[in-house]
């Protein structure tokens, strides 16, 4: 059979994983931090019809003299960087501005004291809570509600996680389940200090604090999470935690804009809570309250590329006809 044929056919295939991505990209065009995805081609394998020689006294060298068999995808890369900044005049809204990934989570929370934090930023394992079934995920998409508990939650119910402040623990109501915070650092009071405890627990934003009314709350570009209270006195109540990963374009995306780390994406590496003494918070961006980041997809480049990719395609299709009409050829030669 012609080469040309098979190549043909893997023209085919490799191009329509490119429409593919380039239909998905199209259609998140809308979708919240969503990361754009383009497809690399590769040559497969060339069968060699003639090995290289070197020269001699009475002739110089040849080349080699190879057909090649057609392309292959070598790989589908995403690109990382930042959308550009919606502003939503929504509380509950998050963008990060620069590096770093909000936590979320599901799962129990064993005995309540979270997931311990080592040196450098990473989970500490050694320490690890038993009980402690927390699956983490990393977003990029901010848009956070509360739940009936007040719990900061995804659209998906996925807790999102943070630092609880020294004096500002936030504990759980045995028989509900509840969070409550009985008592809060008052930021304003002269001479305090605001420090976190290490662990990475479910935030929450609940109805009271230190047994009096929470009338709003605010976030602070470091994350830090302030309420006021019925007495006008401005409480810390907890930290947005943020994560960041030496090869963010390795995550994994387990879709609902989740992503999850993998062998090749490295460690965690979490944002340092305030009051830390090695504190890692100048390679991270600010979080900044009321607006979201939108998807980074070019719609002007995706049209391109959908143009090339359709033309590539119907190219590889004739190839395949043109081989047809050869062995029709081949074929009416015995009449």
């Amino acid at each position: 059979m012609l080469r040309s044929m098979y190549s043909g056919i893997s023209g085919l295939k490799a191009n329509q994983v490119k429409l593919d991505v380039i239909g998905n990209n199209i259609a998140n065009v809308g979708t919240t931090a969503f990361k754009t995805q383009r497809v690399r081609f590769q040559d497969m394998l060339s069968q060699s019809l003639k090995g290289a020689t070197g020269p001699s006294t009475n002739t110089g060298g040849t080349n080699p003299s190879q057909v090649g068999l057609g392309t292959q995808v070598s790989g589908i890369d995403s690109t990382m960087t930042q959308g550009n900044m919606q502003p939503t005049s929504r509380n509950l809204d998050f963008a990060v501005d620069g590096e770093g990934y909000f936590v979320v989570a599901r799962g129990s929370m064993g005995d309540g004291e979270g997931i311990v934090i080592g040196e450098g930023g990473v989970i500490d394992t050694e320490n690890a809570d038993g009980e402690n079934t927390l699956e983490l995920s990393y977003t990029r998409d901010g848009a956070f509600t509360l739940d009936e508990f007040g719990q900061l939650v995804t659209s998906d119910g996925y807790r999102v996680m943070g630092y609880s402040l020294e004096g500002s623990e936030i504990e759980y109501d045995d028989e509900t389940g509840k969070p409550v915070i009985d008592e809060a650092v008052n930021v304003n009071e002269p001479g305090v200090t605001i420090e976190t405890t290490g662990n990475l627990v479910p935030l929450a934003i609940p109805d009271e604090v230190a047994g009096l009314r929470v009338k709003s709350f605010s976030v602070d570009k470091n994350g830090l999470i302030k309420v006021v209270l019925s007495d006008n006195s401005v409480r810390g109540i907890g930290q947005l935690a943020t994560a960041s990963f030496k090869n963010p374009a390795g995550l994994s995306k387990d879709g609902k804009n989740l992503y999850s780390s993998t062998a090749n994406s490295g460690q965690a590496v979490f944002r340092s809570g305030v009051g830390a003494d090695e504190s890692n918070e100048a390679g991270y961006g600010d979080v900044i309250q009321g607006m979201l980041e939108m998807s980074n997809v070019d719609l002007a480049e995706q049209f391109t590329e959908m143009i090339v990719a359709s033309r590539a395609f119907q190219a590889n299709g004739k190839i395949i006809t043109t081989g047809d009409e050869i062995l029709q050829e081949l074929v009416n030669l015995k009449r």
